[in-house]
């Protein structure tokens, strides 16, 4: 073998393995709505905080940990599971005046893109819709886990992210601003490798 095919065969072969890896696709993930939580809270007259869960949360997760800038969130929140555990006060979110769950039984945010901040944190920029008004929002984010699932036996991460919005923007504005318009969303997930 000549001098020349010697150092040319390991360039070639180096050079088609960093294409492979460099150009593999994030890990896609599927959210256990069993393992998901949705909490939103307020200011109540400048007295209290109180807050809402929501359930049945579903979702993808392609989350690429070498570079996040490659990973996406696709979240569907089912506004019909709002729980206030103040039974008049859930029945009214539910109704015209705030969700009107009739019309828009369901929310969504579907990030466009992802910027690292270190330390596993990152911000997920995207489109939050609620009554079919969209609006951009930021989630802050950190991975908790990722890693085999010991239960499952499937590979797993776990993220949480917050965000703070305007009710207004979606047309949710009763009693603003004794109540507050800024709601803060909090979010919780396991999710499986597909």
């Amino acid at each position: 073998m000549s001098v020349l095919k010697k150092i040319t065969l390991p360039l070639l072969i180096g050079t088609a393995l960093y294409s492979q890896f460099s150009a593999a696709a994030p890990e896609s993930y599927a959210m256990d709505s069993g393992h998901t939580s949705v909490v939103v809270s307020w200011t109540h007259f400048g007295f209290s905080h109180p807050t809402a869960d929501l359930s049945n949360i579903t979702g993808n997760i392609d989350f690429d940990a070498k570079d996040v800038t490659h990973s996406k969130v696709d979240v569907s929140i089912p506004v019909d599971t709002i729980n206030t555990h103040v039974d008049a006060l859930t029945s009214e979110f539910k109704g015209a005046d705030y969700f009107d769950v009739a019309k828009f039984p369901t929310a969504t945010f579907k990030s466009t893109k992802v910027v690292s901040k270190g330390k596993n944190k990152m911000d997920v920029y995207g489109n939050l819709t609620i009554r079919d008004i969209t609006r951009p929002v930021v989630l802050h984010a950190i991975l908790n886990k990722q890693g085999m699932h010991p239960m499952v036996k499937k590979e797993a991460v776990g993220f949480d992210a917050t965000t703070t919005f305007k009710r207004s923007e979606f047309k949710l504005d009763k009693y603003v601003p004794a109540v507050s318009d800024d709601v803060v969303l909090t979010i919780s997930t396991e999710a499986y490798a597909k």
